[in-house]
């Protein structure tokens, strides 16, 4: 009975926090890419993990580190979900919390669903979304407290897919666009990503971003290893050797993509975790947020 009354209380602690999370509308006027229909968007935790699903209305949750007068980084963080629905917490929020308290600034992306019902061009939703929110947050940098030469780009799963994704389409005029403002990230922060719709593909990401009967184009396109240049954003990278959703060549092709082009970068590899484990891959001792830290400060990106 009384574990009964815990778990009960933690999941309504954690729909309430999604709840005041405070997310804002993505954008001012009118939603690119957009048909107007039923707002299906729901909440639900389980396997003790929340899920935003059917996201059709993008949103936002600025996360400051606090106002001392200093400009301070900001991380713009992609949930996982597979592109069918969002991790909200242990990849969302949860991650925010943890860079205000290393002196990071941070916003969550609630990005959209792809959806035929909900966009005229499901495949391009995300990322539109993504392009958005670095013109927001640098629109916002001095408001915010914000450094606008360290803003970066993080992503979780296909959260990792999309963030890289802005890494190497940032300035793809097919998105439409407009204004001058530089859309490229400062960094990439890639946590057990899907990065590849070829051979190590995650299939649910591909079908669910492009569909089952994708053109090959599309997915050369999507494959980001096969984007990169020499003006990739650098990166670090995490991943499970085990990880059996998303094989670890996903990470072990970019890495050597960006090395190739003389882009920074760094993959700490775990020997077990899986999938999914987010900030604390419990197989393991070692805390791949600490050696974030490490990596940020070399990268002089925080002090």
């Amino acid at each position: 009975m009384h574990q009964s009354f815990l778990a009960t209380v933690t999941v309504a602690l954690m729909i309430s926090f999604s709840a005041t999370a405070q997310y804002e509308p993505l954008y001012k006027k009118k939603v690119p890419n957009f048909i107007q229909a039923a707002n299906e968007e729901a909440e639900a935790v389980t396997g003790g993990i929340l899920r935003i699903s059917k996201v059709s209305v993008p949103g936002y949750a600025f996360f400051s580190a606090g106002d001392d007068g200093s400009k301070k980084p900001c991380v713009i963080i992609c949930p996982g979900g597979g592109y069918g629905i969002l991790a909200a917490q242990h990849e969302g929020t949860d991650v925010a919390k943890y860079f205000n308290g290393i002196g990071v600034h941070a916003v969550v992306l609630k990005y959209r669903i792809p959806s035929a019902k909900h966009q005229q061009h499901k495949e391009i939703a995300p990322l539109q979304d993504a392009q958005q929110a670095i013109f927001m947050v640098r629109k916002n940098a001095k408001k915010w407290g914000i450094d606008p030469d360290k803003i970066g780009i993080m992503g979780f799963s296909a959260g990792g897919h999309l963030a890289s994704s802005l890494g190497v389409h940032y300035n793809d005029p097919k998105l439409n666009f407009k204004g001058k403002t530089s859309l490229r990230p400062d960094f990439q922060v890639l946590i057990y990503p899907v990065i590849s719709f070829g051979k190590y593909a995650h299939l649910g990401s591909r079908n669910n971003l492009l569909s089952p009967d994708t053109t090959a184009s599309l997915i050369n396109y999507y494959s980001n290893e096969l984007q990169v240049n020499a003006q990739t954003p650098p990166a670090f990278l995490v991943h499970a050797k085990d990880d059996k959703a998303v094989p670890i060549e996903n990470s072990e092709m970019y890495l050597a993509q960006l090395k190739k082009m003389g882009v920074a970068g760094e993959l700490y590899v775990y020997e077990k975790g899986g999938h999914g484990f987010g900030m604390n891959n419990k197989t393991s001792d070692v805390k791949w947020t600490d050696l974030l830290v490490k990596w940020m400060q070399q990268m002089k990106i925080i002090p």
